[in-house]
């Protein structure tokens, strides 16, 4: 196995008399950030809301990467206050050479103002891929920052991103070797739909950040309504991310780690196959989770799999042919993690890492540190090409199953499943499609659609659990094939979502139990063999009333309980007359188009994929074979369901 290097915890080392104003490099105005908020933060919904918080954050964790923080303290305040607290080195307070205003002032409320620009200061910084702490301060209704350094605690506040006062000492004669930064700052009601934050989200990257940053201390308290408080600090940082994402899951032997580093770029890997056919790789570029991956992680999958290719030829492990790139990622459960200077971000989300001289490191030195550890754990090696092994053997035959069913027709675009009702319109950016449980529903939903975009795909029963199967055994499911199909995007390694014949897939399952239960099968395939479908915003979960309330010539359908009892005590007296759908069948064709298909009056929920290593571990949870973990998820939030029908 190989070892961690010695040194686990982050050290704060000497203050750094380099880090001044001068280090401070200015690029541009706060012009138009409380004009158009969401070119800064993404939203300003929830997600942007939280954002502000990150971008506090991350700055102190840049403090802990150069090597002078170890503590990061967040605090939720009554009203919605956010508190970020560091023992970084604080950040410079002195005049700065050419604006003659204090470093700090011009940090707080000038656009792309820091010392991540000046490379003497943060060798290595995440925060510059985020848009600055000054655009929190833009758009927070105060912010206050209080800096210890130099034996002393400075102070400024701001409102709406402009300085109160200037930056003033609040206190003296404090010990020099105390430093750090605290922000504290209010979200402008005037920007933001929604200022709550939810505990969850902020500890899910909270949690994140900690593995990411081995021995950094990060804590998350709230003190609103209902108080609680969790700390993070993670000795074995994303070798204990690589534990926690398979603690759900049966794993086939100890944990590859290696952190190495080849001029001014570090790599840190860590790894481990289980016995799930499903691959859980998350890669990260200076603690940015670069969801659309980029060369780091195709230098990562390239020495990979020429690695065990080579080793199976070693050993003379008996195959008929090579192991693919996919073969050697089924069962895997692995985390990269680079630091690199002047990191260049690209792709739809600018989640992609785009240098080109990182695929050659990566692949140089993950390919060295496999390699010493397979031949170090002969035993651990035969159980990994064992797995792989079978992996390609299970490829092989699902490529004969794709081959037989090709021949039939049934995966091939211009043969459409019969049962499949499609639209008139021929652009997938205008098309939809229904999937409904059961037939009684299909024929409503048919009857109830508009023809012109509208497709209907009736699924009769429950879908085969793909968190439990190989893509050969998935398709023997004809239930499985007809909406690979339909969908027209293929599957496996012919999979294109560009092929997709509607930009608008919508699940659509009766407000009961077994209803949620098809949802939740649907999801899962979606989520393994069709993810791209998830991130490109084509999947939606539909939402049929659960209720009609009527009196006289007035009718109103509802959604909740919640809902339907507004309804109830608004029309008032005798007479109200009260359904309760228990399917989608229970509605004619008219009342389905009229509450749950026209796009005028329905409700969908989109689905989205907020942090897929969540999305991951509850999937496994959830559809796994491990029953603790889902009974223990079960317990924790049984409270939090509504309308649950037995």
């Amino acid at each position: 196995m190989a070892e961690e290097p010695s040194k686990s915890e982050p050290e704060k080392q000497p203050q750094d008399n380099t880090y001044d104003a001068k280090s401070i490099t200015v690029l541009g105005g706060l012009d138009a950030v409380r004009k158009r908020p969401g070119m800064y933060i993404g939203s300003t919904g929830p997600r942007g809301l939280h954002h502000l918080v990150f971008e506090v954050v991350d700055n102190s964790v840049d403090e802990a990467l150069a090597g002078h923080c170890t503590e990061v303290q967040v605090k939720l305040l009554k009203d919605n206050n956010v508190c970020v607290i560091d023992n970084g080195r604080g950040i410079p307070v002195d005049e700065h050479p050419k604006l003659k205003k204090s470093a700090l002032e011009i940090v707080m409320t000038v656009l792309h103002a820091g010392g991540k620009f000046d490379k003497g200061s943060y060798k290595v910084s995440g925060g510059l891929h985020g848009v600055g702490i000054s655009v929190v301060n833009a758009l927070s209704f105060f912010l206050e920052v209080k800096v210890k350094r130099d034996g002393k605690v400075y102070y400024q506040k701001y409102c709406r991103g402009k300085p109160v006062h200037d930056v003033k000492v609040i206190e003296e004669n404090l010990d020099p070797k105390i430093t750090g930064t605290e922000v504290m700052f209010k979200a402008d009601r005037e920007i933001f739909d929604e200022v709550n934050y939810d505990f969850d989200t902020l500890m899910m990257r909270l949690r994140e950040l900690a593995f990411l940053n081995k021995g950094l201390k990060i804590s998350l308290e709230d003190e609103r309504e209902t108080p609680k408080k969790v700390e993070f600090v993670f000795e074995g940082g994303i070798k204990s991310f690589v534990e926690h994402l398979n603690k759900s899951k049966q794993v086939l032997h100890d944990i590859f780690y290696m952190n190495k580093k080849k001029d001014e770029t570090e790599v840190e890997v860590a790894l481990q196959y289980n016995e799930s056919y499903n691959e859980t790789v998350f890669s990260f570029a200076n603690n940015i989770n670069t969801i659309e991956g980029g060369t780091h992680l195709v230098g990562f999958k390239t020495a990979l799999t020429r690695c065990l290719n080579t080793f199976a030829e070693k050993n003379k492990f008996k195959q008929d042919f090579k192991f693919s790139s996919d073969d050697v990622r089924e069962g895997l459960t692995a985390i990269v993690s680079i630091k690199l200077q002047e990191p260049q971000f690209e792709g739809q989300t600018k989640t992609k890492l785009g240098n080109s001289d990182i695929k050659g490191i990566v692949d140089s030195l993950m390919s060295t540190g496999l390699s010493e550890f397979l031949e170090q754990n002969p035993k651990v090696t035969k159980t990994i090409l064992e797995k792989v092994d079978n992996a390609a053997r299970a490829r092989e035959a699902a490529r004969k199953a794709k081959e037989l069913t090709r021949r039939k027709g049934l995966l091939e675009g211009s043969s459409l499943p019969g049962k499949l009702a499609d639209c008139q319109e021929r652009d997938p950016s205008k098309c939809e499609m229904f999937l409904v449980e059961g037939d009684s529903a299909g024929g409503s939903a048919r009857q109830g659609r508009n023809k012109a975009f509208q497709a209907i795909l009736p699924l009769r029963g429950k879908i085969l659990n793909v968190e439990k199967a190989r893509l050969n055994r998935v398709l023997t499911s004809q239930e499985i094939i007809t909406l690979i199909t339909a969908i027209g995007t293929g599957i496996g390694e012919e999979f294109n979502v560009d092929k997709a014949r509607y930009h608008k897939i919508i699940v659509l399952t009766d407000a009961d139990v077994d209803g949620n239960h098809i949802t939740t099968l649907l999801l899962t395939f979606f989520f393994r063999y069709m993810r791209p479908l998830i991130e490109k915003g084509y999947l939606y979960i539909g939402q049929p009333p659960l209720y009609l309330v009527k009196k006289g010539k007035q009718k109103h359908y509802a959604q909740t309980d919640k809902e339907k009892d507004k309804w109830v005590k608004e029309l008032g007296g005798e007479g109200i007359s009260l359904q309760r759908y228990k399917g989608l069948g229970e509605m004619d064709p008219e009342q389905l188009w009229e509450t749950t298909m026209n796009p005028e009056n329905r409700t969908l929920k989109k689905v989205v994929i907020e942090d897929a290593a969540i999305a991951d571990e509850i999937f496994t949870i959830l559809m796994g074979d491990e029953v603790e973990p889902r009974r223990l998820f079960i317990e924790t939030h049984a409270k939090e369901v509504v309308n649950l029908d037995v």
